[in-house]
């Protein structure tokens, strides 16, 4: 289990705990998404995100916590959404794409708790996330709904807040 020491959580005026997570893209095509081995359990892929810090803004948490948990780096896009999830834990995840310019061959999780990340088509990402991650499966759902593509570019995007 992934423990972080000094750790302080953030939560809004509504009592959600602040996250931010990053749709991890080869190029910009968005047909190729990355996600990370689960830190409870290894054997699971998720989305690569985490809690906000204090004074963090949602983009920067963003861009650091892929960097933490998949060690990559990249050009960060738009907001794709901000998802709540109510039924277990009270969430809200300000979810971006970002698309890749930089895998780190070893990274902090990667060294520090054995953490894994592969590529996956976003049909294959989203059967994967659906039975232990749904609201990880619906950030892709929301990004095929929001995006037309044609002739293989990404030309219209609506911004969900």
């Amino acid at each position: 289990m992934k423990l972080k020491p000094n750790q302080t959580r953030t939560y809004d005026g509504e009592g959600f705990k602040k996250r931010a997570a990053c749709l991890c893209f080869k190029n910009e095509r968005e047909e190729e998404v990355l996600l990370v081995s689960s830190s409870r359990h290894p054997d699971q892929w998720i989305v690569p995100g985490g809690g906000m810090e204090p004074e963090e803004e949602p983009c920067g948490a963003a861009v650091r916590e892929v960097f933490e948990e998949a060690g990559v780096k990249g050009k960060l896009g738009r907001l794709l959404g901000v998802f709540e999830q109510n039924q277990d834990r009270k969430h809200r995840t300000y979810v971006y794409v970002l698309t890749v310019t930089e895998t780190l061959e070893a990274w902090e999780d990667s060294v520090n708790i054995g953490r894994k990340r592969e590529w996956f088509t976003v049909d294959e990402a989203i059967k994967v996330l659906q039975s232990h991650k749904p609201v990880h499966a619906e950030y892709l759902r929301r990004l095929q709904l929001s995006c037309s593509p044609t002739n293989g570019l990404r030309l219209s995007c609506m911004y969900n807040f």
